[in-house]
């Protein structure tokens, strides 16, 4: 074994030899791979390459192979598998880079798992092919944005791979990888989009690296504070220290103004064509912990290791120039002045290397701040999340409710509500609706997972987190609503949040795999039940803003779209925003008219909940869409088109059904009368009229078609093509077209005059038939002369 300072070492025994064990070792002599063939009693370096030592306190491990004692591998930047019992290894790679973790099927040595920086892959053919890691929401985000643009997107760098945008809805059903856009900027960024032009976004990264990336025309350019390369020394060779993930962020007050932080405060107005240094050393700087890293062995300075920085930077939206720093190594400042003057405000009881990790400025109290500060680098899990409201000369730790081993990263202030926080944790969310003074879990269905980062946006909720991507909660105004006494009320029908009118159709389906859950396109209705039993009579109406039912859903509906399910406890319902579509029968097919209703146009609305009698009601209002420049008249104007349409295709539905309905009780009249000569002149009247009917039902529909591919084969009738301008004048937020129009007034006459001849029909045969059979002493058969509306 080799002489001199060890450091990391991996070991492995080969399964199918005992005797045969392999080591890699750091180590300042005589590092590489050492081989023992007699369980250890002696040793031979049988290999030194350094590609696999490189960094060696983050690599260094070794498996033997399952079944093959002369095959073995070694996880580095590259893996490395020898054939040869380790004297020669081929340098390969999984489909992502830095390669940690290794399984080998124990009875069958083709079958192998790997974990990476990327997330993990399976083989089957012995590391020959991998499958893919996109199949995985793993990404580990250190932090969140938000931009201005609508719908607003979420941006955020992942460990080891991009940095990301993604919208936070889309106008599809689900948001998939077609709606993201890879981002240059490196992965351990602060992410800082323009407040003017959401495609113009700067970000951070590690040795003080920083870029600006324009989507709108594909410049990037480099926007370090100071650029001097220090790679392969510590941050001593440094005139500005930053951390490998430092801050950086746009002004509330000034859209121009951007903010970076190294171990003093920076700032631009000229979008990093030149910076000014606005404050002084805001940290400790203690001069033993600003240091080469990696120990007497391997040096490793990529830049995560670079200490005594400001790890955070908060800007009060509310008030100008009052700006809070926190440092990686214990000091928190702040300024009221834009940087003249700054103070330390360092809670007394807060442990010296406290890491602040978060400041968030109180919405309601001036003065006011939460700060959040880690010290698990230490060994300590203790969450520390520190309360002011006097500009930092007194603090409060509010952390009671939280588990003592469950450090916190980061608390958020919700601007809606006051005292309503929200605790990203090492394992998961808290919620705080007294300023801190209590905490609950509020984990719902998001897994056990570190939260690095939150952001309060739009009455929505975003969460970064380390291992499972981005997550959110859509709807936060039930929280702005909840009050105590709700627990005690047999029910309580929560103020619908204000929404947006937007280009897809509506409704909601699960996410398929990889694929990311969009809001619904719809209103979101919440309400709560303190009991449902078989009893609970339940029903949701949508109204108007003068009180008219526009459509109503009831645990007890027969049919399905009308029907409620209501549960104890916290209920949702999704409303597409839609009218009632046209009345259908029994088997109809119509080719590219699905029967959806008009939707509801922009403005005042009502919601009104009732259980077992009792109602209550809400208001809301449906926005428009900002990205569209329809008026109000526009809107009223292919809502009142659409409308005309739905009703005549219900008329001419309603022709189809009466039709039916005679024909059925003609039927019932012939079974009666059967084929007596008595009765010759009464069956030949009803088989004309029965022949004159279905005439007038095939010019109103096109009864060949019983499958959805039918119409390819039978041309379409009037109601179904009538039907179609229901899809075909409802593309979009726009008035109908004067062509549209005019194909309405068309079809509409097609209908009427039909509808008038089925009614000249019914009118000439009904009376005479019913006649003819009480001549015959026939019991009458009444035949309804059913209203259809021309």
């Amino acid at each position: 074994m080799p002489k001199g300072i060890n450091g990391i070492i991996g070991v492995t025994v080969s399964p199918v030899n005992s005797n045969r064990i392999w080591t890699i070792i750091e180590n300042t002599e005589a590092p590489g791979v050492y081989r023992s063939d007699d369980a250890g009693k002696t040793w031979a370096r049988i290999n030194q390459d350094r590609a696999l030592l490189q960094r060696a306190w983050y690599y260094c491990r070794i498996y033997a192979d399952t079944q093959n004692e002369d095959k073995v591998w070694v996880m580095n930047v590259s893996y490395g598998v020898s054939k040869d019992g380790g004297k020669t290894f081929e340098l390969k790679n999984a489909p992502h880079g830095d390669h940690h973790d290794l399984w080998i099927d124990p009875a069958n040595n083709q079958r192998m798992a790997i974990a990476d920086d990327g997330g993990a892959q399976i083989s089957n053919d012995g590391g020959e092919n991998w499958t893919t890691y996109h199949n995985q929401p793993t990404a580990q985000f250190y932090r969140v944005t938000t931009d201005n643009s609508f719908p607003y997107n979420i941006l955020g760098a992942q460990q080891d791979n991009t940095s990301v945008r993604i919208p936070h809805r889309t106008d599809g059903s689900s948001i998939t990888e077609k709606d993201w856009t890879a981002l240059s900027i490196g992965e351990s960024a602060h992410l800082a989009p323009d407040p003017t032009n959401p495609n113009i976004i700067y970000g951070s990264d590690y040795k003080g690296y920083m870029s600006m990336q324009n989507l709108d025309n594909g410049q990037e350019r480099s926007t370090n504070v100071w650029p001097d390369l220090p790679a392969g020394s510590g941050v001593e060779v440094m005139k500005y220290r930053f951390n490998w993930n430092y801050p950086l962020v746009f002004s509330k007050h000034d859209s121009k103004k951007l903010f970076a932080g190294s171990n003093h405060l920076h700032s631009t107005i000229n979008g990093g064509q030149s910076w000014q240094e606005i404050s002084p050393d805001l940290t400790r700087g203690e001069p033993e912990t600003i240091k080469s890293s990696g120990g007497p062995i391997t040096q490793d300075n990529t830049g995560a290791e670079y200490y005594a920085n400001i790890f955070v930077i908060s800007e009060s939206p509310y008030t100008k120039d009052e700006i809070w720093t926190g440092s990686d190594d214990g000091l928190i400042h702040v300024t009221t002045d834009g940087g003249k003057n700054l103070k330390n405000v360092t809670p007394t009881q807060s442990p010296k290397y406290n890491m602040w990790n978060s400041i968030d400025v109180n919405p309601f109290v001036k003065g006011g701040a939460y700060a959040v500060a880690t010290s698990y680098k230490f060994g300590d899990y203790t969450p520390y999340i520190y309360k002011t409201n006097d500009f930092g000369k007194t603090w409060t730790v509010i952390t009671t409710g939280i588990p003592k081993e469950e450090f916190v990263r980061v608390v958020r202030a919700d601007p809606k509500r006051q005292g309503l926080l929200y605790a990203g944790t090492e394992k998961g969310m808290w919620i705080s609706f007294d300023d801190g003074a209590s905490w609950a879990k509020f984990q719902l269905n998001l897994p056990p997972v570190p939260v690095a980062d939150l952001a309060v946006k739009d009455d929505n909720l975003i969460a970064a987190t380390h291992g499972r991507s981005f997550w959110m909660i859509d709807d936060l105004t039930p929280l702005h609503q909840l009050k105590a006494e709700m627990a005690t009320n047999a029910s309580s029908l929560f103020k619908p949040a204000a929404t947006y009118r937007m280009p897809s159709q509506g409704g909601y389906r699960e996410p398929r795999k990889g694929e990311g859950e969009n809001r619904p396109g719809c209103v979101l209705v919440h309400y709560y039940l303190k009991s449902v039993d078989d009893k609970t009579d339940a029903k949701l109406e949508f109204l108007t803003a003068n009180g008219e039912v526009i459509k109503s859903y009831s645990n007890k509906a027969k049919e399905r779209p009308e029907q409620l399910t209501v549960k104890t406890g916290g209920n949702r319902f999704v409303w597409d925003m839609r009218y009632a579509g046209y009345k259908t029968f029994p088997g109809m097919v119509f080719y590219g008219s699905p029967n959806q209703g008009p939707k509801a146009v922009p403005g005042k609305y009502k919601v009104r909940l009732t259980i077992n009698g009792e109602s209550q009601e809400q208001e809301f209002e449906i926005l428009k869409d900002p990205r569209v420049a329809t008026t109000p008249e526009e809107f009223r104007a292919q809502f009142d088109y659409l409308i005309k349409v739905r009703d005549k295709v219900t008329d001419a539905n309603q022709g189809v059904i009466d039709i039916r309905k005679i024909k059925e009780d003609l039927g019932s009249l012939k079974n009666k009368v059967g084929t007596e000569a008595q009765y010759k002149e009464l069956i030949d009247a009803v088989k004309k009229f029965e022949a004159e009917l279905t005439i007038h039902e095939n010019n109103i529909h096109q009864t060949k078609n019983r499958s959805v591919q039918d119409p390819l084969n039978y041309g379409i009738k009037m109601n179904n093509r009538l039907a179609h301008l229901m899809v075909e004048q409802a593309a979009g937020d726009f008035p109908p077209t004067q062509q549209g129009e005019q194909v309405r007034e068309m079809l509409t006459k097609m209908v009427d005059d039909e509808l008038l001849k089925l009614r000249s029909t019914i009118n000439q045969n009904t009376e005479r038939i019913n006649n003819m059979a009480k001549e015959k002493g026939i019991e009458v058969v009444m035949i309804k002369k059913n209203t259809i509306v021309n």
